[in-house]
């Protein structure tokens, strides 16, 4: 399946000079959906994970899915405030600003294994953020899945040495 053709290019978004990779006309399309999710699925069935831990907001709408298909529970990766009880917290920079990450702190017990999904890796920042939170809970960080990969970016660089699945690069 062409996923390329079912994700919309924003220029100018969030701010001049970024080009936006908008994944909700590939989250429209049932086929596509349901590509990525088994194409997913596919890639990490025999992983033996605990949990996928899905990256705000958009890790959750493929992280979940992932997480049920593979028997898995499912973390979310949350914004600052968010989660109601002790967190761990991680400060991230973006290509265009800075954020943080957090995770509860008993949301994973040290040596489970962690797939950690988003829907787009550009400079890593985040990314690397959510590996500072397995790292903290001391989870066995298994890999990455992203979507699409902004290559030129560079982020792939910023993530432990650990596999990356990605299904469109650009």
């Amino acid at each position: 399946m062409d996923l390329k053709s079912l994700i919309r290019d924003v220029p100018d978004f969030p701010k001049p000079g970024i080009l936006f990779r908008d994944l909700t006309t590939l989250l429209q399309n049932q086929a596509g959906l349901r590509y990525v999710v088994d194409q997913l699925v596919e890639k990490h069935r025999h992983d033996g994970l605990d949990y996928v831990a899905g990256i705000e907001s958009r890790g959750f709408i493929f992280g979940a899915p992932l997480a049920y298909h593979l028997g898995a529970g499912f973390i979310p990766l949350r914004k600052p405030g968010k989660l109601c009880r002790p967190v761990y917290s991680v400060e991230y920079t973006l290509e265009y600003g800075s954020d943080r990450l957090e995770m509860h702190q008993d949301a994973i017990q040290p040596g489970q294994r962690v797939l950690i999904v988003d829907d787009l890796i550009a400079t890593g920042g985040t990314a690397a953020a959510a590996a500072g939170l397995m790292a903290q809970a001391s989870a066995e960080l298994h890999g990455f899945a992203f979507i699409v990969e902004l290559a030129d970016l560079g982020g792939r660089a910023k993530l432990p040495d650990v596999p990356i699945t990605t299904l469109v690069t650009y």
